[in-house]
């Protein structure tokens, strides 16, 4: 049996070392938060065969319908190209279409907004084009290059596992405005007469927009 005057410090040292190992454990885990490598997970592990099986550096998981975004920025042009992803619609198949845009206004709303969309044409092809939001009831015509605010290139699209769509673009960001924008995205379950139709104006479908630092 051990001393009498001895256990006392034993003891001690012991509650010492427990204690430090949960400060380290608290230290470790507030430099690593769980949530943000598993949120990285869930966006990188996408893989891309359109577009030249292109590699993206930045990708961000949308908080609404779904959807993801991966982007390459470029400092020097003030460009970025991107893969916008998001599921079909629920009802939809693959008779629904998808939509990405920047808001340059910087209102976190879908009016101003210059958008991609793509959907599949009662012919069977599949169409991607820039268009303007420029109502709440928008044409969704494609836009002729003098009508955008600011230039989009190397429109495409293509389907992913018969549950989703990806669609492609390089924009030029507006002059003097920096790398900080509002961007909005969304999808509808129909298309009529070769048109995108209404989406719902409830629900994820009416918050799907947030600010993007593409430089970050």
């Amino acid at each position: 049996m051990a001393a009498a005057g001895t256990a006392p410090r034993r003891s001690a040292s012991s509650a010492f070392v427990s204690v430090a190992i949960v400060l380290a454990v608290v230290v470790t885990c507030s430099l690593f938060p769980p949530s943000s490598s598993a949120e990285a997970a869930a966006c990188s592990s996408h893989t891309f065969s359109g577009n030249g099986g292109h590699l993206y550096a930045s990708c961000a998981d949308l908080p609404r319908l779904g959807a993801t975004l991966h982007y390459n920025y470029t400092a020097a042009t003030n460009t970025v190209a991107v893969a916008f992803r998001a599921p079909q619609a629920k009802g939809g198949g693959e008779d629904g279409w998808v939509a990405w845009g920047i808001n340059p206004s910087g209102r976190a709303g879908m009016v101003g907004t210059q958008a991609v969309v793509a959907f599949r044409r009662s012919n069977g092809t599949l169409v991607a084009y820039p268009t303007v939001l420029d109502s709440y009831t928008p044409s969704m015509a494609p836009a002729a290059p003098e009508d955008l605010a600011f230039p989009v290139s190397g429109v495409a699209a293509e389907h992913v596992d018969g549950k989703g769509m990806v669609v492609y673009a390089t924009v030029a960001l507006p002059a003097a405005k920096g790398s900080k924008f509002t961007h909005v995205w969304q999808q509808g379950s129909a298309v009529v007469n070769d048109v995108p139709a209404a989406h719902p104006t409830t629900g994820d479908n009416v918050l799907s927009t947030a600010t993007i630092d593409f430089s970050e």
